[in-house]
């Protein structure tokens, strides 16, 4: 009697222990983003590990081998802070420099993170940047990226030494690379992708130059017979989101053309759109160059050093193209397709550009709204319809004007 109670004692004990270990496994499963329909990025990691097979599209990374590649995130290695945390150059055991995107373990960004990497998994173009791998080791999540040497086109484009080296043609270069890339999220990709942070500083540079978007931590899957949508969170930076957007939370491909006309602005000027161009009144970059494209002063926008007289006309145009990009109603603007055609064939039609959105830049002391802070130039807030949206820099509030 005594043998059986002990050998059933054994047996619940035994049935216990393991219903414990299949609920820690479902939970790690859950807890590193396997979901449903099996083609997860995170589900080939975790067959990766289950399997012991490498992926040739995405390398998983253990932890260990991510702080060598660093040097225990030394900080003469850190190339930037990005919105989500800090970014590193690593080279890896054979040799291969990389960027490595390490999340902020107190963001509560994880969703971003998954979404990020199932994204550009899969993404193959030459003007995208290429996710070469990820690690995810208890609180810690890491993108690997492949190493852009040229670091960011804002590096370039507003320091006043080394906006030199950008003559017009390496600019053209770059904004064809930027459209090349979009037009595949848009268009090409095995699902249309809006990507919601556009920015100068998310267009990385290889050591020919050579633009490559990035940080998809914020994009969106649209099914081929969606159109646009709406969101109750809106994402994205100060001074590159589209009015609507900002407004109401509908997004589209239409918001990608509006943050890639601001950015085509600030590629031909050399100036920052938040910043004011104006001593009397608050004037950002778009209210600036349509006041002088309205007035026949479209040259004034130029920098005479980037472009000779022969060229001109060809800026005028891109010009023309960025301030139809900026229009305030989303059925005015053009598609990427439609911006392809302008900048690369002088017989495509260019219509005249309708009065763009402003957002005139301020200085409040303080503002009803209390937008959740990530960093200090990404605005994430509901989305509702009050007339102002925060800057989280404490430097200025965008408020929407009609002119």
């Amino acid at each position: 009697m005594f043998l059986l109670l002990c050998f059933m004692s054994y047996v619940k004990w035994r049935t216990q222990i393991l219903k414990v270990i299949r609920k820690m496994k479902k939970g790690f499963i859950r807890g590193i983003g396997a979901i449903s329909e099996g083609f997860t990025i995170l589900g080939i990691m975790t067959r990766q590990i289950r399997d012991g097979k490498k992926n040739p599209e995405l390398q998983f990374f253990d932890f260990e081998s991510i702080v060598s590649a660093t040097n225990n995130f030394a900080e003469d290695c850190k190339l930037g802070q990005g919105g989500f945390g800090p970014v590193y150059k690593g080279v890896l055991g054979d040799g291969l420099e990389v960027a490595i995107k390490r999340l902020s373990k107190n963001s509560g960004q994880g969703l971003e993170f998954k979404n990020e990497t199932i994204l550009i998994a899969k993404l193959q173009h030459t003007n995208l940047v290429r996710l070469i791998g990820c690690c995810i080791d208890r609180e810690e999540k890491l993108l690997v990226y492949e190493y852009m040497p040229n670091k960011s086109l804002d590096s370039f484009l507003f320091d006043s030494e080394k906006k030199l080296i950008l003559d017009w043609d390496k600019r053209f270069h770059i904004i064809q690379g930027i459209v090349q890339g979009l037009l595949y999220l848009h268009y090409y990709s095995r699902v249309r992708k809006i990507h919601r942070d556009l920015k100068v500083s998310n267009i990385l540079l290889d050591n020919e130059m050579n633009a490559k978007i990035s940080d998809f931590g914020m994009a969106r899957v649209f099914k081929p017979s969606e159109h646009e949508a709406n969101t109750s969170r809106v994402v994205g930076t100060y001074g590159y989101i589209s009015p609507e957007y900002a407004m109401e939370g509908i997004f589209s491909i239409k918001s990608d053309v509006y943050s890639f006309g601001i950015l085509l602005l600030e590629i031909i000027t050399g100036k920052k759109n938040y910043n004011n161009y104006d001593t009397e009144r608050p004037l950002n970059l778009i209210g600036y160059a349509w006041e002088l494209w309205v007035n026949g002063r479209g040259e004034e926008l130029i920098d005479s050093d980037f472009c000779n007289s022969d060229q001109k006309p060809k800026v005028l145009r891109c010009i023309h193209v960025g301030l139809l990009c900026v229009q305030q109603a989303p059925a005015d603007r053009p598609t990427m397709l439609d911006v392809y055609l302008m900048i690369n064939n002088d017989s495509t039609q260019v219509l005249p550009p309708k009065q763009p959105a402003f957002f005139i830049s301020q200085n409040p002391n303080s503002s009803e709204l209390e937008p959740e802070v990530v960093d200090s130039g990404r605005l994430i807030r509901p989305a509702q319809p009050p007339q102002e949206i925060c800057s989280l820099s404490t430097m200025s509030v965008s408020v929407m004007v009609a002119r």
